[in-house]
């Protein structure tokens, strides 16, 4: 049988290859998270074009958990927690405090461990086990009805707080959530063993095959980074009640977020409609 030598110019390029294998698996936490550490100031919280926020819980000092409204009026009948993504901090989602509480729903902007000034730093277990403590607060606060929302890793550090058997959610939204981390991963580095090399899983669809609950899914039809047919296969694997709104033209970040887009109603109205109260339950 006759041998190919490896020659002298493909050497390099293995050991090119490795390094970046190596170098990536390395500093996965740093490609995962990219928080915006500074803290709460009176300048980061005042409002140029959205409400300003003040961090809840109130008097909390270093020890808050993330955000709500400065001056919250009129009433509210439900509470959403809501998950950003991985960039930046919770401070940059005022939107959500616009588009929800004029439908008679407050919200909390949960911050993350090692994001906007708080201590910690962020890991798929830290990220669940404080989203747990800031929903178990959130609802000895506020009572029910609590519905949790998570934007792209918030999605699915969502579906792991919304299944926590001790006190389960009543509801769900998923905005540009995926199926698994390592099944993204491997698909957008297809040139590298990436499914095996991703240390946090962040299953999302294991997660929520017990929960009871409504889940409502925005899909961005022409997300880049986390491509659309992630999130169908998701919303296929889901048990009902489910609901999903699919925008074909939008990217993963500029779906609709206006407080006047007609699916921030129709979500709400269809979470009170399919309350749960069992949600979670055996």
């Amino acid at each position: 049988m006759r041998r190919w030598p490896v020659t002298l110019p493909v050497i390099p390029l293995i050991f090119g290859y490795l390094f970046m294998v190596g170098f990536l698996t390395l500093n996965q936490d740093r490609l995962l998270y990219l928080p915006d550490p500074t803290p709460p100031s009176a300048a980061n919280l005042r409002s140029r074009t959205g409400p300003s926020l003040v961090p809840w819980p109130p008097d909390s000092g270093p020890a808050f958990r993330g955000y709500v409204r400065a001056e919250a009026g009129g009433a509210f009948h439900g509470t959403a927690v809501v998950f950003h993504g991985n960039a930046g901090s919770a401070r940059d989602r005022a939107f959500y405090l616009d588009a929800l509480e004029r439908l008679g729903v407050r919200v909390i902007l949960a911050e993350y461990p090692g994001y906007g000034g708080r201590d910690g730093n962020p890991s798929e277990t830290t990220l669940v086990a404080d989203g747990r403590e800031t929903a178990r607060l959130a609802r000895m606060a506020f009572g029910e009805p609590l519905w949790l929302w998570g934007e792209s890793l918030g999605a699915a550090v969502a579906a792991q707080v919304a299944t926590d058997p001790a006190q389960p959610a009543d509801g769900l939204v998923l905005i540009t959530p995926w199926y698994t981390l390592p099944d993204l991963a491997q698909s957008l580095y297809w040139y590298l063993p990436a499914r095996w090399l991703v240390s946090d899983r962040y299953d999302t669809r294991a997660a929520l095959q017990g929960f009871r609950g409504p889940v409502a899914m925005l899909i961005a039809g022409s997300d880049q980074i986390v491509p659309p047919d992630h999130s169908q296969r998701l919303y296929e694997a889901l048990p009902a009640p489910k609901r999903r709104w699919l925008f074909p033209e939008a990217d993963h970040n500029d779906w609709p977020a206006h407080p006047t887009a007609a699916w921030w109603g129709e979500a709400i109205d269809w979470l009170r409609a399919t309350a749960a109260p069992a949600a979670g339950g055996p």
